[in-house]
C-alpha cells in the first residue's frame, strides 16, 4: 500500500495528471455529447442525413487538422515557458498562435469553396454528395472560430490550469445542443435547415467558444505577469519556432485524420447501410477516444512543464500513469458498449424506418462494436505516448510515423481489402485494428528509448 500511495502522489503520477487531465476530460466528453446529440437529431431526421454528416465533418476535421495540430502546438511553449518560470514569454507565445489562427482561417474558407467538386471525386450517391457538400462548406467557413478557440485555450492548459477550459467548453456544448435541435428539424420558430443547420448550429457554439476564451483571457489583471496586452506583435523569431516544432505536429494530425477520413470514404463506398453503421459506431467511439485525448493533453502539459524545469525523468512517470489511465477508461467504456449495444444504436434509428428495416444496419453496428473495443486498449497507449513525445518537441518523428502508419498500414490496406479483393466492411475494420496495434507499438518504443529527454523547444 506504501508503494501505491508513493506512487499514487509522486510528482508527475497519476493524482497529478487527473488534476490537470480530468477537467480537460469532462471538456472533451461535453464536445463528445455534442457530437452524438448531433448525429442522433441528424440520423432521426434522415439516414441520409446521418451519413453525409460523418463524411462531411471529418473532411473538414482533415482540412482543418494541419493548423489545428501546429496552433495547439502553443501548449508546449506555453508549459516549457511555465516550468522554466518566464511567465513573461507567454503572452508572446499565445499571439504567435493567433496570428496563425487567423491566417489559417482564411486558407480553409477558401478550401471550402470547391465542396461539391470534392465529393463527386468520392462516388457516393448524388443526394448524399450534396449534403456532404454544403455541411463541410458551412463549417470550413466557420473554422477560424474553432482554431481560434483552440489556440487560446493552450494559455490556460499549458499551465496546467484546465477548469477554465472545461468550463468555457460544456457552454459551448450547451449553446449547440438546442441549436442543433432547432436548426435541423426547424423547431422553436426556427427554419428547417436539416444537415446545414447543423452546420451552422456548430459554427455559432465555435464562436461562444473562442469569446468567452478571449474575454477571460485578455484583461489587464493579467498584463503584468503574462503580458496578454502588450506582447501582441508579431515575433518572428518566436513564430517561426512555433512553425518548426508546431508543423510536424500539425502534419501529424492532418495524417491521422486523412488516415480515417480515406477510411471512410472508402468505406462509403460499400453502401448508405455501410457507411451509416460506420458513422454510428464513430459517434460512440467519440466517448472513449475524446476523453482520452484530453488525458493526451495533460501529458503534454506535465511532459513539456518537466523538460522546461530541467526535470525530464518527471515525465516519464506522467506518461506511464497516462497510459494506464487511457486503458481502464478504454475498458470501462468498452463494456457499457458491449452490455448496451442495443439501447445506444438503437438511438440513431431514422423516424422513417420501421424496426424491421433499422435491424440490418443495427446488427452491423454491433458487430462493428467488437473492432472498436479491440483497437482502444492500443489506441490508449497511442495516445498517451505521442503526447508525452510531443510535449518534449519530439514532433519530426510523431509525424513521420503517423505518415508510414496512415498511409502504408491503413489507407492502402483498406482500399485494397475494399475495392480489389471485395472482403467486405469487416476486413476493412481489420485493417484499423492492425493500424492502432502498431501505432501504439512504435510509440512505446519511441519514448522507451530516451532521445526526448535531450530535446527543449523554447530559446536558453
Amino acid at each position: 500500500m506504501n508503494a501505491i500511495t508513493r506512487r499514487w502522489n509522486a510528482p508527475n503520477g497519476p493524482r497529478q495528471l487527473l488534476l490537470v487531465g480530468l477537467p480537460l476530460m469532462a471538456s472533451m466528453l461535453s464536445a463528445t455529447v455534442t457530437q452524438f446529440t448531433d448525429r442522433i437529431f441528424l440520423g432521426q431526421y434522415s439516414l441520409e442525413s446521418l451519413a453525409a454528416s460523418l463524411s462531411g465533418s471529418i473532411t473538414n476535421f482533415t482540412v482543418m487538422a494541419f493548423f489545428m495540430g501546429m496552433v495547439s502546438y502553443v501548449n508546449v511553449f506555453v508549459a516549457q515557458y511555465t516550468g522554466a518560470g518566464r511567465h513573461e514569454r507567454l503572452g508572446a507565445a499565445l499571439w504567435q498562435g493567433v496570428w496563425l489562427s487567423l491566417g489559417s482561417g482564411v486558407v480553409i474558407a477558401l478550401m471550402g469553396l470547391p465542396a461539391h467538386q470534392i465529393f463527386s471525386l468520392a462516388g457516393h450517391p448524388p443526394a448524399i454528395q450534396a449534403m456532404e457538400a454544403d455541411y463541410f462548406r458551412i463549417l470550413c467557413f466557420g473554422s477560424v472560430l474553432n482554431i481560434l478557440a483552440v489556440s487560446l485555450s493552450t494559455f490556460y492548459s499549458g499551465r496546467g490550469l484546465t477548469r477554465p477550459v472545461m468550463l468555457v467548453n460544456m457552454i459551448g456544448a450547451a449553446v449547440n445542443i438546442p441549436l442543433d435541435y432547432a436548426l435541423i428539424n426547424g423547431f422553436w420558430g426556427a427554419p428547417e435547415l436539416g444537415i446545414r443547420g447543423a452546420g451552422i448550429a456548430t459554427v455559432i457554439a465555435w464562436g461562444v467558444t473562442a469569446a468567452l476564451f478571449a474575454l477571460l483571457i485578455f484583461r489587464r489583471s493579467y498584463e503584468k505577469q503574462y503580458r496578454v496586452l502588450s506582447a501582441y506583435r508579431f515575433n518572428r523569431e518566436l513564430f517561426g519556432r512555433l512553425l518548426r516544432f508546431g508543423a510536424p505536429g500539425g502534419a501529424q494530425v492532418f495524417l491521422d485524420v486523412f488516415g480515417f477520413m480515406a477510411f471512410v470514404l472508402i468505406v462509403g463506398r460499400l453502401g448508405n447501410d455501410q457507411l451509416a453503421a460506420t458513422n454510428m459506431v464513430f459517434s460512440l467511439n467519440h466517448f472513449t477516444f475524446l476523453p482520452m485525448f484530453g488525458l493526451h493533453i495533460a501529458v503534454e502539459t506535465l511532459v513539456g512543464q518537466s523538460i522546461g524545469a530541467g526535470r525530464p525523468e518527471e515525465g516519464v512517470l506522467a506518461a506511464s500513469s497516462c497510459a494506464q489511465l487511457c486503458v481502464l477508461w478504454g475498458m470501462a467504456v468498452g463494456a457499457v458498449f458491449l452490455l448496451f449495444s442495443g439501447p445506444l444504436l438503437a438511438a440513431f434509428k431514422p423516424a422513417a424506418y420501421t424496426l424491421a428495416q433499422y435491424a440490418p444496419i443495427a446488427e452491423t453496428g454491433r458487430n462493428l462494436l467488437f473492432f472498436v473495443v479491440a483497437y482502444t486498449l492500443f489506441d490508449g497507449i497511442a495516445i498517451a505516448y505521442t503526447g508525452a513525445l510531443k510535449g518534449a518537441g519530439d514532433t519530426r518523428f510523431i509525424m513521420l510515423l503517423a505518415a508510414a502508419m496512415s498511409l502504408l498500414v491503413l489507407v492502402l490496406p483498406t482500399y485494397l481489402v475494399v475495392e480489389v479483393l471485395h472482403l467486405g466492411l469487416y476486413a476493412a475494420w481489420t485493417c484499423l485494428v492492425a493500424f492502432l496495434v502498431l501505432y501504439a507499438g512504435f510509440a512505446y518504443l519511441r519514448f522507451r528509448a530516451g532521445g526526448w529527454m535531450k530535446l527543449s523547444v523554447i530559446e536558453s
